[in-house]
């Protein structure tokens, strides 16, 4: 059975996060080298201000490429209007239909105005995983 249909009990603790003015190449290892589909960004206190995925990074290689120039900071290709984030205390099968609907992989949980976790799809699938082998036995 699951924990809990509390997202708090799914959610990564310690999302990679990074800051706006770094290079997108830079965020770019970090994605790879973490083996992770996005990140967060975060400013002072851990205040979210945004979200690079993978396809926010293809775009500004293909722009860089195109525009014959650098890669420039991660603020210029992130997400930063509009951002759905989670509540930790949020039911864990909400957050996950909304994920569906809005056709996104992650979403940042946010407390008091700062980022404390993540949830991912990886977190869904483990939870269904925990819960069907609770039933198998």
């Amino acid at each position: 059975m699951l924990k809990s249909v509390n997202l708090r009990d799914y959610m990564v603790v310690h999302p990679v996060t990074v800051k706006p003015d770094i290079s997108v190449y830079d965020a770019m290892v970090i994605i790879s080298d973490n083996k992770i589909s996005g990140l967060c960004v975060i400013e002072d206190g851990d205040r979210l201000v945004g979200v690079l995925s993978e396809m926010d990074c293809l775009r500004a290689v293909l722009s860089a490429v195109y525009n014959k120039d650098g890669f420039g900071p991660v603020r210029d290709y992130m997400t930063s209007e509009n951002l759905i984030v989670a509540h930790p205390g949020e039911d864990i099968v909400d957050v996950a239909q909304d994920m569906l609907r809005q056709n996104k992989r992650r979403r940042p949980v946010v407390e008091d105005g700062r980022l404390i976790g993540q949830i991912t799809i990886r977190q869904l699938l483990k939870a269904v995983r925990e819960f069907q082998g609770a039933n198998v036995a």
